[in-house]
């Protein structure tokens, strides 16, 4: 099966490197050309706790030189999906399957613009990575990565059992549920509870919870996403508060994407996060007042990177 990553950050970094290592055709594809120079000519550098290695993987920023894919893997943020549903269109074998692994909502919905729906994967990963530099990337913990097809049936099934496979292959751990928006949800859950906070505030994960404070507010924001998915007819785990303190609790050292990319003054997930909530709550007149603080000063805080601080 050739395979081919769009977005080769942290996450699809490491997914690329894992799926090389058990013997997959993989390519890399980012626009970012220092990162794809380092990674061919010097290897891939995965560090994990205790040792650092080199995969000597492909990397490429240019589409047109990439063969044809069976399997497409998006990585990229959500602000650029729209973009990544052309290149993998571009990309992707007939009867190819494409799979998301983003954060937030609304990704697949991009991604059928381009592609028809029964090519579509979607799922969630509690794989953790980061980036150290071009050519360079940490894993920063394991978790598991539930695959599942966008729309439903025997064919569908199928292709999600597939990729699943292949990814416990490559010591991913895995597996295909037709059930996986819950999943969706629940990731989607622990991202409303601490994203937002931690880029606001500059703290990393587990800080959120030394407060009173800051612990409600995070357990307000996920008490009224909760509420949203039980009127839209998704059924959540039990406690999901509890679970995003304990997300909080096991990476507690990790500062989330959102507060990296506020750290770079780079555009945010938000609209796809706490954003997406706030959305879909107007739609059905559910007022989510924590989430729409949120989103607001999350782009108010976007609208003006770069301003002089007197």
């Amino acid at each position: 099966m050739r395979i081919t990553i769009i977005g080769a950050g942290a996450m699809g970094s490491l997914f690329g490197a894992l799926l090389h290592e058990s013997g997959a055709d993989v390519v890399l594809f980012d626009l970012w050309q220092e990162h794809v120079r380092r990674i061919n000519q010097e290897g891939l550098a995965l560090c994990g706790p205790r040792v650092e290695r080199s995969v000597r993987v492909t990397a490429s920023a240019d589409p047109e030189q990439i063969r044809p894919a069976d399997l497409v893997l998006v990585f990229v943020k959500s602000t650029n999906t729209s973009q990544a549903a052309k290149t993998a269109a571009a990309l992707l074998t007939p009867g190819g399957l494409l799979l998301t692994l983003q954060n937030g909502m609304g990704n697949a919905e991009a991604l059928a613009a381009e592609i028809d729906p029964e090519q579509i994967l979607v799922g969630t990963t509690a794989h953790g990575a980061h980036v150290l530099g071009p050519g360079r990337i940490r894993q920063a913990g394991q978790g598991e990565t539930v695959v599942g097809p966008w729309l439903v049936n025997e064919k569908t099934m199928a292709g999600a059992e597939e990729v699943s496979a292949l990814f416990s292959r490559a010591g991913i751990t895995a597996r295909s549920s037709e059930r996986v928006l819950e999943n969706i949800w629940d990731k989607l859950l622990v991202n409303v509870g601490i994203n937002a906070l931690t880029a606001l505030t500059g703290t990393r994960n587990g800080q959120i919870l030394d407060l009173e404070v800051s612990r409600r507010l995070s357990a307000a924001a996920v008490q009224e996403a909760a509420r949203l998915a039980d009127c839209l007819g998704v059924r959540l785990r039990e406690n999901p508060v509890e679970h995003v303190f304990a997300v909080a609790e096991a990476t507690a050292a990790n500062r989330s994407s959102m507060g990296q990319d506020v750290d770079r003054q780079r555009k945010t997930e938000i609209e796809a996060i706490n954003g997406y909530v706030v959305r879909e709550a107007d739609k059905i007149g559910l007022f989510v007042p924590v989430n729409l603080t949120l989103t607001g000063l999350i782009q108010t805080l976007e609208a003006h990177y770069g301003d002089s601080k007197g």
